[in-house]
């Protein structure tokens, strides 16, 4: 049995935390407030106040943050895992963040002697939540068979794409197919709304044909229902594509879908339904005059 750091007990996190105490790890979790304190001890992970705390003594470190800039802060600012950490600890990135901040970051562990693995993951809290996540691999191979077991908890497929920053990519690919997809089925829900025709009859038809996919599955029914709770909070596909542009962006990449898409998570960003549902997109086509 291992012992590892994890920093990042979210919606996402703490289900992770969960199936690695199972398995019998041993888990050393960052917390910044006493309650959240209390909520690691529930989950039977000892809690620490900083990083570097939570580092020391783990084999394996995890973090599941939001932006570049925290993983960066957790894992190389004041108190962080760098400081704590001994040489040899991988540390394994659950985060979506920049490919080009990930090789920063993994050049400056590496001078440390500390390895790293940037490995995001699709699936959502509730593939966390049942253990069956994607998980998409860069960094090296060796590295990715020493943690194979501990992923293994967390996810039912794990692809190692390439070197740092790779896995990056293939997440960010995945948010481009993803919401762009999500766009053309609310796109679709307005035409059949807008022409009055019954959009549970048209999702019906929709999901035997050729444009049956597992988001069509997801988002369908809920644009039908108007049911915009949040799966998946809308913000966090925005911030994805944010990052995908910016990158397309610096090395001269035209994406026209995906630059569409990015300005309507825009607009849904500026409506202020950031914390509902992606499928929120059709409020926002809803909006716009014909």
């Amino acid at each position: 049995m291992t012992t590892v750091a994890f920093i990042g007990l979210g919606a996402m996190g703490a289900p992770m935390v969960g199936h690695l105490i199972a398995a019998g790890h041993t888990v050393r979790a960052f917390v910044r407030r006493a309650e959240a304190a209390d909520a690691a001890r529930k989950l039977g992970a000892e809690p620490f106040f900083t990083p570097a705390e939570a580092a020391r003594g783990a084999a394996v470190v995890f973090t599941n943050v939001t932006s570049s800039d925290d993983v960066r802060e957790v894992l190389l600012g004041k108190d962080g895992v760098a400081e704590g950490a001994a040489p040899g600890t991988i540390c394994v990135d659950h985060s979506t963040i920049s490919p080009i901040v990930t090789r920063e970051i993994a050049t400056a562990l590496a001078a440390r002697g500390i390895e790293a693995l940037d490995c995001p993951v699709s699936g959502g809290t509730m593939g966390a939540q049942a253990g069956t996540l994607t998980i998409m691999v860069g960094g090296k191979a060796e590295n990715l068979e020493t943690v194979r077991p501990l992923l293994e908890v967390l996810g039912k497929t794990i692809t190692h794409i390439g070197d740092h920053g790779a896995g990056q990519v293939a997440k960010l690919c995945n948010q481009i197919a993803q919401v762009v997809n999500i766009e053309g089925i609310a796109e679709a829900m307005r035409f059949a709304g807008a022409q009055g025709v019954d959009t549970a009859k048209v999702f019906q038809a929709m999901s035997t044909g050729l444009a049956a996919s597992r988001m069509l599955d997801m988002m369908g029914p809920k644009m039908v229902a108007r049911d915009f709770a949040a799966g998946i909070e809308s913000r966090l596909h925005a911030k994805d594509f944010g990052l995908a542009q910016d990158i397309a962006d610096e090395i001269g990449l035209d994406l026209p879908a995906t630059r569409a898409t990015s300005a309507q998570l825009g607009q849904l960003m500026d409506n202020g339904w950031g914390k509902d549902d992606t499928s929120s997109l059709l409020r926002v086509l809803e909006q716009q005059k014909p």
